[in-house]
């Protein structure tokens, strides 16, 4: 009776203390797209391509609508999602190339910095651009590892068809054919459409080898596909697969098999229920290819300009017991406010230095229903404030705007890209999403309130439209 009674006392102090115990810090993966429109998927809109794991990314995790990159071009809005800061903040601006002489910092802390002192294994795969050259790379800003390409993959001497640019007075027949980079070292090189056409699937491989070989161990991995950045290509497995949407549509299909190879391989490892998974753009959709480009889902203009077109993007995210299944969240977010909200999903502490990232994860967990961000700055180029959210309104401020209107190109090759002077003008977004109705002068308070925003943002960061030079602005890193 003695021996019943002690095992009993043992059991149940084993199960008290295993209850006692902490979960395991969440794994945290960052599946970033490139150029993929707000309407390039079925959970946003897109008849035609089936995409059933971005279906299932919705049925089992939360479907954002209002979720915005910081800046709608490469580098800016790629340097917003890692600091939790504005780019301008940190001194980026638009897509590096070859020859630009700045880099990204390796003194700002990143979202893999911070997950990396808090004990984690981190690795980037894909296109990092922001950096060309060493000490540049990923692994001097948190990762343990980086595989991939340090910019955008028609930085090449190649046209989008393919062939090498003979006419001298174009740029970009000068610059180097396209690095593969491990680590700090160029390990390939990649020379034609055929070489592109691997990189989603090469960069899915690793990305399961890492998950499998980290499986016990919290993990970050931010893999940055390259497309469906033009100039398109899908492997022989996907090529004509899509029927009639051609190769965009193979190529959205491709990125949909790599999205379930990741959430498969988390099925088999038995850690889907501890590990978060964001799927989302760094902009939206560079409108001039035509039918090699995506939608922006009814929203005004592509990439490369304030219009909800180019920064509202998709963004779908995935917790398990944690994030309601099935659910759609209309609160206005910034891919800036992923860090914070990571770091509090996680424990790890925040950046030293101000970042301006809000954390989301009492809204995303449905602890509260009220949206902790309220104002959005649309700042484009290197420190021009072109716009300005509050709530569901947003105040246009004149610039001059890259516009794609009638000017769409066709089989790969560009439309000419038009630029337009934009005036002043007020949007009430949730009556008018296409940016189509100036109302400013039926809401005269609301534009004083939201110029008082501008105002601060100037005050704040800067603004070259109106020669304000920011406070609070940190500079870039020098490239010799």
């Amino acid at each position: 009776m003695k021996r019943y009674l002690l095992a009993v006392f043992f059991s149940v102090s084993i199960i008290s203390l295993l209850k006692a115990q902490p979960a395991s810090k969440p794994n945290v993966i960052i599946i970033m797209m490139d150029d993929m429109g707000y309407g390039d998927t079925e959970p946003y809109g897109m008849t035609g391509i089936a995409t059933p794991n971005f279906n299932r990314m919705a049925k089992e995790g939360m479907r954002l609508t209002h979720y915005n990159a910081a800046q709608p071009i490469c580098t800016a809005s790629r340097a917003a999602l890692l600091t939790g800061c504005y780019p301008n903040r940190v001194g980026m601006a638009g897509a590096l190339l070859p020859g630009s002489t700045i880099a990204l910092d390796p003194g700002e802390e990143t979202i893999a910095s911070i997950l990396k002192e808090d004990g984690y294994k981190t690795a980037m795969l894909g296109k990092w651009h922001l950096g060309n050259k060493p000490p540049y790379f990923p692994i001097h800003y948190g990762f343990d590892s980086f595989f991939g390409i340090p910019y955008s993959h028609d930085i090449w001497p190649l046209d989008y068809d393919g062939n090498r640019i003979t006419d001298s007075r174009n740029l970009r027949g000068k610059w180097p054919m396209l690095p593969l980079i491990s680590g700090d070292k160029e390990v390939d090189s990649i020379t034609s459409l055929k070489g592109i056409s691997h990189l989603t699937g090469m960069f899915t491989e690793k990305a399961v080898s890492f998950i499998r070989e980290n499986k016990s161990h919290p993990f970050f991995l931010y893999l940055a596909h390259p497309l469906p950045h033009v100039p398109l290509a899908a492997s022989e497995k996907f090529r004509g697969k899509s029927g009639e949407m051609g190769l965009f549509g193979d190529v959205i299909m491709e990125l949909d098999w790599s999205l379930g190879e990741i959430l498969k391989t988390l099925d088999s490892e038995k850690i889907a229920s501890n590990t978060i998974v964001i799927v989302t753009s760094d902009n939206g959709p560079w409108l001039n290819f035509g039918d090699n480009a995506g939608s922006s889902g009814g929203f005004r203009e592509g990439k490369a300009t304030s219009w909800e077109g180019g920064t509202r993007v998709p963004c779908l995210i995935r917790w398990p017991g944690k994030i309601e299944k099935g659910s759609v969240n209309s609160k206005l977010m910034i891919n800036i406010d992923l860090l914070p909200t990571i770091a509090a999903a996680t424990g790890a502490k925040l950046p030293k230095n101000r970042i301006d990232g809000i954390n989301f994860l009492p809204l995303l967990t449905n602890k509260t229903t009220k949206g902790p961000r309220e104002v959005f700055y649309y700042y484009f180029g290197a420190d021009n404030l072109e716009g300005v959210r509050y709530k569901n309104w947003k105040l246009v401020l004149p610039h001059k705007s890259n516009t794609y209107e009638n000017l769409h190109g066709k089989y790969g090759h560009p439309g000419i890209i038009g630029q337009v002077d934009v005036p002043q003008a007020l949007y009430d977004l949730a009556h008018d999403p296409g940016e189509r109705y100036d109302v400013q002068k039926l809401y005269p308070e609301m534009v004083e309130k939201i110029m008082a925003f501008a105002d601060q943002a100037r005050d704040d960061l800067g603004d070259k439209l109106t020669g304000r030079v920011g406070k609070n602005i940190r500079k870039a890193a020098t490239v010799k």
